[in-house]
């Protein structure tokens, strides 16, 4: 099998609508991606967080690092390896990670997340992350990792 298109990565993350944080996927190889999401100004928990002053919890910004550098950078780079990526047969399990904030994400902000590969070994992955607004404002950087497991 040859390396899946960016299309067709996007395509087989599992994540859907309302918690999948990647609408494009701009560039893509074995060493990095980078991916872009608009986050939604009437998504559900811009009521409660917060009120009046709407902010994008810190916790969807690590989850839009996670789909990137670990869950569509891994399905790619199984791809590479001549492995069929199967959704209902393996799910990707978000390990940990150590970001640093720097900036706030407002409803309606689009980001980019680039991603690089720092270790790929029997479906562990880790990436160094940085998510930027549009304008080039860092919002937060720092390592992600997860794993593929059979479910």
């Amino acid at each position: 099998m040859t390396a899946m298109t960016p299309a067709q990565v996007l395509a087989a993350i599992p994540q859907q609508d309302p918690f999948r944080f990647i609408d494009e996927i701009h560039e893509l190889d074995e060493d990095h991606i980078v991916a872009s999401y608009r986050f939604r100004p009437d998504a559900d928990y811009y009521r409660g967080h917060f009120p009046g002053n709407p902010v994008t919890p810190g916790v969807l910004l690590i989850e839009s690092m996670a789909q990137a550098g670990i869950v569509a950078l891994g399905i790619y780079l199984l791809s590479c390896e001549g492995a069929d990526y199967e959704p209902d047969k393996m799910m990707t399990l978000f390990t940990d990670a150590n970001v640093d904030f720097g900036g706030l994400v407002k409803p309606g902000d689009r980001v980019t997340v680039e991603a690089r590969k720092v270790f790929w070994r029997r479906k562990k992955l880790r990436s160094e992350a940085t998510m930027r607004l549009d304008d080039g404002t860092v919002v937060c950087s720092g390592t992600v990792s997860g794993m593929g497991v059979v479910r």
